[in-house]
């Protein structure tokens, strides 16, 4: 179905060097978008060859601008963006330091503000419509232990993603966003690999599909949220947890 496709469509996927976001950026290009991955380091293997990448630290001052005005450079029909880069600091509560605070903001929030807005900035002035995709997560929903800052991060996002839907709707750009759950990237297998495995018999458990998600689990909500089929969506935070968050209780 043509609503679907995404022929004709540029999009930027920022943290796209892996995980999620890469599954995103090939996503997108497999439903027929030209793509400008972005990451901190060098370009990843694992990228379609017809994709551009920008690496661009975008907690540096003026960074999330100048990463749009390169992919701007790099595909001059851009009109689509993934706000996807951000990661997880935190500590204890207790623990917790400003350094570690002010990180996880700056990363998580204020780095997806700024590169929303550049966007936006330069669809505006050209009177052209657009659509963006916001990451946030479960935990912006749900509170979980040691987690305060990122779970503060994105309850931001979860608003955030509503507020630009409203600022930008004159405008015609779609702002939406996409809530995952517990998903196996390399930012996660840290954690699940180092522990027990009761812990993730756990999960599976309270998990109505039985199972963690997978990086790819993301990348078809993201491709429908940027194409024509939906076109008279925005403001709404689709949540990919495989009912993660349905049930109070797992099953014994």
């Amino acid at each position: 179905m043509k609503a679907f496709s995404l022929d004709g469509h540029a999009a930027l996927v920022t943290g796209s060097s892996q995980g999620i976001g890469l599954a995103i950026a090939q996503g997108l290009h497999d439903a027929g978008a030209r793509v400008v991955a972005h990451g901190r380091r060098a370009r990843p293997a694992e990228l379609p060859a017809a994709c551009d990448y920008i690496a661009c630290d975008l907690c540096e001052t003026g960074g999330p601008a100048r990463l749009v005005a390169e992919a701007i450079q790099a595909q001059p029909g851009l009109d689509t963006l993934v706000c996807n880069a951000g990661s997880f600091f935190d500590t204890a509560f207790l623990d917790m330091t400003p350094e570690l605070w002010e990180r996880t903001l700056q990363l998580n929030l204020s780095t997806m503000f700024f590169t929303a807005q550049a966007f936006a900035r330069h669809l505006t002035a050209q009177k052209r419509p657009g659509s963006i995709v916001i990451m946030s997560s479960t935990n912006g929903f749900q509170a979980e232990n040691d987690s305060v800052a990122y779970d503060t991060s994105k309850g931001g996002l979860v608003m955030m993603t509503r507020s630009l839907a409203v600022s930008l709707a004159p405008y015609s750009i779609r702002v939406n966003g996409i809530a995952p759950g517990l998903i196996k990237t390399p930012l996660t297998s840290v954690w699940m690999e180092s522990r027990a495995h009761d812990l993730l018999k756990h999960y599976e458990k309270k998990i109505l599909l039985g199972r963690v998600g997978k990086a790819e689990d993301c990348a078809g909500a993201v491709t429908f949220l940027c194409s024509p089929a939906a076109e008279y969506i925005t403001g709404e935070i689709i949540v990919i947890d495989g009912g993660l968050t349905t049930q109070q209780l797992g099953r014994l």
